[in-house]
This record gives C-alpha cells, structure tokens and sequence, in this order.
C-alpha cells in the first residue's frame, strides 16, 4: 500500500508520527508547518487526506497514543513453549484470557509463544500466569521491563518530507503534575480519546462534546498528559504492515551487566530501533538481558539494520556468536491492545468522604 501513495501523502505520514498541535482547529497550522518544508497543502486538504489515510488502513488510529503504564496496572512480556503438534490448541488456551493483549509465533526452538499480560493489579500477574500453566502444562517465563531506553514505533517512508515536525509547543500552557492517579473527569477522557481522536476538524471539540466537558479542559488535559507522559505522543499513529514494514525482528541480547546502562541509551539513538528495554535473564533457559525491536520493509535491511545494532554493540563490549539472537515473528495469534479501561478505573481518585 506504501508504494501508492502520493508525494503529499507520504510528508503528511513523515511529518506527523508526533507533535500533531493541541489547539481546537490543529489542521491550520499543521498545514502551516508543512508549508515551511514546501509542502502545500491547505488545512481542509490536510484534513481530507488524513481521513483517507485513516479509511484505508494505513492509520491505525490519529490522536493520542496513551501510554499505558503511566495510567495504571502494570504489563509484561511473557515467553513459553508450545508443541508443534498442539500449537495452535495452546495458543487458544492462552488467548482464552483477557488479560493477554498480544501473542506471537516466534522463530526461536523452545520459547516458540511470546504475549503480552496487561492487567489492572500487579498481584493478578502469577495468579494468571498459574493459570495458563495449568492448562497448557508448559512452564512460563515471565520478563518484565526492568528499564526502558526508547519506545517510539514511527515508520518513515520515502518522501520530499523525512524530517519529523513537532507542533506539541501549540495550544495551552500546562504544568505536569505528579499524581498518579486519574480524577472521574480524566477517566472519561482516557476512555474516549484511547482508540484515536475523530477526524475533523475540531476533534478535541468533538471529545469534548462527547464526555460533556469544555473544550479548553480538553486540550490542558490532553497537552498534559503529553508533558506528563501518560500521553506518548498525538498524531498519525501508522499501521506499519500497510507501509510496507513485514519484518518484525526482535533482537535480544546478553550484555554485560556493567555496561548495560551505557549500551541503552547508544541502541536507542537509532530511528530503525522502535523499541528498547532491559528484562530479566531466566537461568538455563533464557540468556538475554537486552530487547531491542527491529522493523523492516524486506529480510535485506532487516539484516542491514540488526547488523547496525551489533556493530554499535560491539563499542561496548566484545560480542560473540552466542550472546545474541534474533526472533522473528511469524504469526500474529492475538492482537487486542492494551487493556486500558481495566487499569484505568482501577486507578481513580476515591470518592472523598462524605460523612
């Protein structure tokens, strides 16, 4: 589908991956900032175009990307064994569970099923995991993020535009707070926006119409969340299977403990690299210490950029043959999303009392 688009098209996907404005008409001076980079288009044009974009499926979704951690509950990546020939038996036992948000096939000779458990309470995490073993009878490993050093899944594609324009300074003047739980008001807000703003042009007008609140509200609320960080970033949220990116990799690692701090923050600094964390070794079974995700359009650049990440890997420490590895996906077996409603309510300012 990537290869379809057009010239204006192709900026657009470039250009607003993030730092989409936060005012209550954000195409004006969306298209005012393409405009600096010789891209007319005007604000209805703009408009027009991502409605399309989002129709056909090279969207996932346009508005805030929620970040799921900062809004409650707790994930973690999950790996275990499933029979060859039982695999698909096993994987819907797994699946069966709401708490699993995503599950993949992975190329690896035991740890063959990797999901990932969302949940409202970190206690629930062993109940469900005991869960599944008891029904698949296979072991689980569960490898929770340790440290974070860069999510961002943003997927260029070839254009006049590859430069990434940030309007997030538009709009209010906010002040982050540090509370960490949601107010009525703010629940209601996480819940309408999680799934995308609408495609208009007043989308924040338009959330705000639907939860019955002012429009101002939104956008402070919004834009804080954004400096907050329970926001990750607003704009076009790409599928990046429909711009051409069919090889997930995901490379791990067993780096040297004493120089892990340093090799994050240097595997982070390259754009191709969407995520990147520190989890936990499992003796005897699981090695690696190190994630980083890798995304690309054919098996030659995946290898191009796996291969860049080796070789900035080795500034730091002398890599052998058996301390990485690279698991490829090789079916998607479930695909919910985070379960943010869940782990929202569950993280709602009480009521205060009234007696």
């Amino acid at each position: 589908m990537s290869e379809d688009l057009g010239r204006v098209d192709r900026a657009i996907l470039n250009a607003f991956q993030g730092g989409f404005p936060v005012v209550e008409r954000p195409f004006e001076p969306a298209a005012a900032a393409l405009a600096e980079y010789d891209v007319d288009v005007s604000a209805d044009d703009l408009l027009e175009r991502v409605q399309r974009l989002d129709e056909a499926g090279v969207l996932t979704r346009f508005g805030a990307l929620i970040n799921a951690e900062e809004i409650g509950g707790t994930a973690t990546l999950v790996a275990t064994h499933a029979p060859e020939d039982a695999y698909d038996d096993h994987a819907e036992m797994v699946n069966a569970h709401p708490e699993v948000a995503h599950n993949y096939e992975r190329e690896h000779p035991y740890l063959n099923m990797w999901f990932v458990l969302s949940v409202a309470e970190e206690s629930r995490v062993e109940d469900v995991l005991a869960e599944i073993e008891a029904e698949t009878g296979e072991p689980t490993f569960n490898l929770p993020k340790q440290q974070e050093f860069h999510v961002g899944a943003k997927f260029p594609v070839e254009g006049p535009q590859t430069q990434a324009i940030d309007c997030s300074d538009a709009g209010p003047d906010v002040t982050p707070t540090d509370r960490q739980s949601l107010t009525p008001e703010e629940l209601d807000l996480v819940l309408e926006i999680q799934g995308g703003l609408p495609v208009t042009e007043t989308p924040y007008a338009d959330v705000a119409d639907a939860i019955g609140a002012d429009t101002e509200w939104v956008l402070e609320t919004i834009k804080r969340f954004d400096a907050e960080g329970k926001v990750r970033r607003v704009g076009a949220i790409p599928n990046h299977y429909a711009l051409g990116y069919s090889e997930n990799g995901m490379t791990v690692w067993d780096v040297p403990d004493d120089v892990v701090d340093e090799v994050g923050p240097a595997i982070a600094e390259f754009d191709f690299v969407t995520h990147c964390y520190e989890r936990p070794r499992h003796e005897d079974v699981w090695p690696y210490n190190f994630f980083a995700m890798t995304h690309g359009r054919d098996e030659a650049e995946s290898e191009r950029r796996i291969q860049q990440v080796h070789d900035r890997m080795a500034e730091y420490w002398d890599v052998g043959d058996d301390d990485w590895d690279t698991l490829f996906s090789t079916r998607i077996l479930k695909k919910t999303g985070i379960r943010v409603k869940d782990r929202a309510e569950a993280n709602v300012e009480s009521a205060p009392d009234q007696g």
